[in-house]
């Protein structure tokens, strides 16, 4: 391990077992074990339960969380860590803190580690505020003299002066929040390891917090391993990542293209559908045989700046009717954004094309699901199929530290500007 590295992970891998790890008593898990070394039965199974002592059946018991993870951290790196759900971030952040350890593998670290996986992290509820910054500091292995010159420091960064000497028990989960990265942050560790908790904080909190980690990093020389699901956070700190799929590292990199990758590949989209006649969805009027989101200038990764095209090719069963094509786009709660309609237009029996533009800077980042509604005489439906596209939206162009979702269902780039009347 050079003196350059603060971490050093070599072929980590843990497996967790599924379901309840024993029977509930120390006698009855000592029977089973022996059972087991003998080759006999599981002596506490109850009647008509299947008996799971052979190792094959043991095997389905249990699911690998890590896989041969490897991967150095320099010092004074700021490691962006990302994947989606279940990819096994949390696990690997546990492992680095000690919270479990591994099944196989063995992580270096130089320096002491300071960690903030979850609300509350090393608090104790019976305690005040004031008192468990000394026990985090003497945790941490720091000295009262230590804690003491840094403790003013701590309470005025968390905001939380007024409530210092109440029992953290009484805290709402955004101070704990507040308080326990601000204990974190302030009492020197080498090396800063923060979980997606920070979410749990106010907009303000998480641009002063994403600020201090900047901070301790390049004026410091800290070592921070930061785990986030906001791409934009990631981009502003990070200059290196890491992308989990399954347990596994899929790559690592400069921190632009794993974030590139992971919006590409990870995400769960639908930008072009193809049906066959056969499965098309449609009744007796229409058909829709296909669908495609067509992001302008950029391959399939759509950006707040990304002008979009939304394309529709169908198949008209009958003639003679004045038809409007309503398209409604819906956010990720369900809510809709907006409904555009098509110019009636009188259609015969065939096949039609249908294409609608949305401009750079008007959607908002954010999942989004696309509607189609097939309307005669602009009042009555004739066809309404639900979620035929899916695309995502990112904000990964911002600068500076706010990294919070801009408020607002779209966020159109109007003109708006400030004129010096002083002269």
């Amino acid at each position: 391990m050079s003196s350059d590295i603060a971490i050093s992970i070599e072929n980590i891998s843990k497996r967790y077992r599924l379901g309840v790890m024993g029977t509930g008593t120390l006698r009855d898990d000592l029977s089973r074990l022996w059972a087991k070394m003998r080759g006999r039965e599981d002596p506490t199974l109850k009647i008509g339960q299947e008996n799971i002592l052979n190792d094959q059946q043991i095997d389905q018991k249990y699911m690998w969380a890590l896989q041969n993870v490897s991967f150095d951290v320099h010092k004074g790196e700021i490691l962006g860590i990302i994947g989606k759900n279940g990819a096994g971030k949390s696990t690997l952040l546990k492992l680095l803190s000690k919270v479990t350890s591994p099944t196989y593998g063995q992580i270096k670290l130089k320096g002491r580690i300071a960690s903030l996986l979850e609300v509350g992290t090393g608090f104790h509820p019976e305690l005040t505020g004031r008192e468990n910054v000394f026990l985090n500091g003497a945790i941490l292995g720091m000295t009262k003299a230590e804690i003491k010159s840094k403790f003013n420091e701590i309470v005025e960064f968390s905001g939380i002066g007024k409530y210092i000497d109440t029992p953290v028990k009484r805290y709402s989960s955004g101070m704990y929040v507040r308080l326990a990265f601000a204990v974190a942050a302030h009492l020197e560790p080498e090396i800063l390891v923060v979980d997606e908790v920070l979410a749990v904080g106010d907009v303000d909190f998480q641009k002063k917090a994403l600020g201090k980690m900047d901070e301790v990093s390049k004026k410091e020389g800290r070592t921070i391993l930061f785990v986030s699901h906001n791409m934009t956070a990631i981009q502003t700190l990070c200059t290196r990542a890491v992308l989990l799929r399954n347990g596994k590292v899929v790559e690592t990199g400069k921190v632009d293209n794993i974030v590139h990758s992971y919006l590409k590949n990870e995400t769960n989209k639908k930008l072009n559908v193809i049906w066959s006649d056969n499965e098309a969805p449609g009744n007796d009027f229409f058909s829709l045989t296909a669908a495609r989101i067509i992001a302008e200038n950029c391959d399939d990764v759509i950006t707040v700046e990304t002008p979009i095209c939304i394309e529709f090719e169908f198949i008209s069963h009958i003639a003679g009717n004045k038809i409007n094509l309503s398209l409604h786009l819906l956010n990720a709660y369900g809510e809709k954004i907006f409904n555009v309609l098509t110019p009636s237009i009188e259609l015969g029996k065939g096949k039609y094309y249908s294409k609608c533009h949305i401009p750079a800077n008007f959607l908002n980042d954010g999942f989004y699901t696309v509607e189609l509604m097939f309307v005669k005489d602009v009042s009555k439906s004739l066809l309404y199929i639900k979620d035929v596209l899916a695309f995502e939206v990112n904000d990964i162009t911002r600068q500076g530290l706010w990294v919070s979702k801009w408020e607002g269902a779209v966020r159109p780039k109007f003109d708006f500007t400030i004129t010096d009347t002083n002269t």
